[in-house]
C-alpha cells in the first residue's frame, strides 16, 4: 500500500499545476498534480506525451477511466469512490494507482482493509503550488 503525506515516510512532492508552463517548472522528482481535469485534457495529454508522472483529483468514474487512458500515474478521490474505482482498476489491470484522500493517519487501516492502492493525506494533495 502506498502512503503519501505521512510525517514519518519520505514521499515525492505533489506539484500543483494549471498550465504547461507550470509543468515545465516542476522537478523530475515531483509528481505533477493537475488542478483541473476536463475535456480536452490538454495538460494530461502533454504529461503523457512527455512522460511526466502526474496525478489527478477526480470526482467520478468517467473521469477516472479517462485519466487511466491518458496515462495518469495516480487518481486521487474520496474514500468511497476509491473503493469502487479499485475494483475497476483491478478488473482492467490499470497501471494507474488509486489513492484515497484521508484527513488523518488513523484512517490508513480502513483504506488498507478496503484494498485500495494507497492513501494520501489531504494536506499533501494541495501542498505545493507552482510559482508564477
Amino acid at each position: 500500500m502506498l502512503i503519501f503525506g505521512a510525517k514519518d515516510l519520505p514521499t515525492p512532492n505533489f506539484f500543483s499545476v494549471e498550465s504547461v508552463e507550470d509543468i515545465k517548472k516542476s522537478s523530475p522528482k515531483d509528481i505533477v498534480l493537475l488542478d483541473s481535469f476536463n475535456s480536452p485534457y490538454e495538460l494530461a495529454k502533454y504529461c503523457q506525451a512527455n512522460e511526466v508522472a502526474y496525478a489527478v483529483d477526480i470526482a467520478n468514474i468517467k473521469e477516472a477511466v479517462f485519466a487511466s487512458n491518458l496515462g495518469a500515474s495516480f487518481i486521487i478521490c474520496n474514500f468511497e469512490l476509491a473503493k469502487e474505482l479499485q475494483k475497476i482498476a483491478d478488473n482492467y489491470l490499470w497501471d494507474t494507482k488509486v489513492l484515497a484522500k484521508i484527513s488523518s493517519e488513523d484512517e490508513i487501516e480502513e483504506v488498507a482493509l478496503a484494498g485500495v492502492d494507497g492513501a494520501i493525506l489531504e494536506a499533501e494533495s494541495s501542498k505545493h503550488k507552482a510559482k508564477s
